[in-house]
């Protein structure tokens, strides 16, 4: 378990880095990482398939923002995590799950916070992924 907290920590710096840098190859590439370790379903890398599946989808209601992953849940594959960042890497709600939970989380905006957001899912077998939106 120490582990995958460790990697979902690194995961999301690496998203962070990514808000900034607005490009996984440009973060990557920062970051001496090898390439294809975010997908959007712009650049969905070798999962060119699995986009309808892994990106967050984005619904903004007022101050709620609820992300959504259309995504099969199960012990062998599912989703791992949500977050919701802010273009300077500010983490303005995070969401665990287990297989048998639903993929979909919800958060309230906190007052100022508006502008360019991100929304972020992490598969287990399928990586991180990362949508983009304007509140």
């Amino acid at each position: 378990m120490k582990n995958r907290r460790t990697f979902l920590k690194g995961t999301l710096l690496a998203a962070a880095g990514l808000v900034l840098s607005r490009s996984g190859r440009a973060l990557a590439s920062a970051a001496g990482l090898p390439p294809g370790i975010v997908y959007t379903a712009k650049d969905p890398g070798k999962w060119s398939t699995k986009v309808g599946s892994h990106a967050p989808v984005v619904t903004v209601d007022g101050k709620k923002v609820t992300i959504e992953t259309k995504h099969g849940m199960s012990e062998k594959h599912y989703i791992v995590r949500h977050t919701l960042v802010s273009a300077d890497g500010k983490v303005l709600g995070a969401k665990t799950f287990y297989p048998t939970d639903k993929p979909i989380s919800t958060f309230e905006l906190p007052a100022g916070a508006g502008g360019r957001l991100y929304a972020t899912s992490f598969c287990n077998l399928h990586d991180f992924w990362l949508t983009g939106f304007s509140i």
